[in-house]
This record gives C-alpha cells, structure tokens and sequence, in this order.
C-alpha cells in the first residue's frame, strides 16, 4: 500500500510497543513471500510513533480493535482487525497484512489515509469510530 500523499501529510498514527514488535517480526518473516504485504505493513510500522503499551490512548486502532470506516464512496463497513491467522471476513475480520488492515493500524475516529491500491488507483480510508480491543486481544493470537 504505499502510502502517497495528495492533500498534504501523512495521518500521524500511534502502536503500542509490544504490539509494533509484533508486527515488525510479522512483515520481516513475510518479506520473501509476499514482498508487497510486508511492505505494506513496514511503511506504516516506520512511520508509527510508538509509545508504552501502559499509555496508548483509547480510540486507537489495534489489533482487536473494531472500526467502523468507508473507502472512498462506499458504504460504511465495520470489521475488526486481526492477525492473518484469525482473518475471516464472512465474521468480519481482516488481517493487518492486507491494503485496508494496513491502512487501519495506528488511526483513531476522523483520521484519513490515502493509498494507491495494486491497481494504481487512490483509494481513500476513513475512519468512523473505533471500539477498543479486548485487554490483551494483541497478545491473545
């Protein structure tokens, strides 16, 4: 998802240290494989300011945490994000390796982020709301 601005900066994006070990571990064991997830992931992990897991702020996107977003035009969806493994979307659930998991990862309520998709057309993500996840739901998977 490379990240591309077109109205100005980046959103400024807040993970959890635990967490941002985690999904750094994640995108270098999927560097070989699927180069363009991994990096993906990396753009947003680099840009991230990551703080103590003791004081990440509510209304944060993290891994269990469910947002309510719209890309683009579309209808507002609700999905929770997840760790691949546990990715299901007929339960909405998306993993964190894909363009819109990626895209999620750090942002709160009002945040938006701009990308261009593999097809090479902007794609725009906003978030709506977010529900915070589950204690321990980054450690659980």
């Amino acid at each position: 998802m490379t990240a591309i601005k077109t109205k100005g900066r980046l959103p400024t994006i807040t993970i959890a240290r635990s967490e941002h070990a985690r999904l750094s571990n994640l995108a270098d064991m999927l560097a070989e494989r699927d180069p363009h997830a991994a990096e993906q992931l990396a753009v947003e992990l680099d840009r991230a300011k990551v703080v103590d897991d003791a004081r990440m702020a509510p209304g944060v996107m993290r891994i269990g945490s469910i947002a309510e977003f719209q890309i683009d035009d579309e209808p507002p969806q609700t999905a929770e994000l997840v760790f691949p493994k546990d990715a299901d979307i007929s339960r909405q659930r998306i993993s964190v390796l894909t363009p819109v998991g990626a895209a999620l990862i750090g942002l709160s309520a009002g945040q938006s982020i701009e990308w261009a998709a593999r097809d090479g057309r902007v794609r725009r993500l906003s978030v709506i709301a977010v529900q915070d996840a589950a204690p321990d739901a980054a450690r659980a998977s």
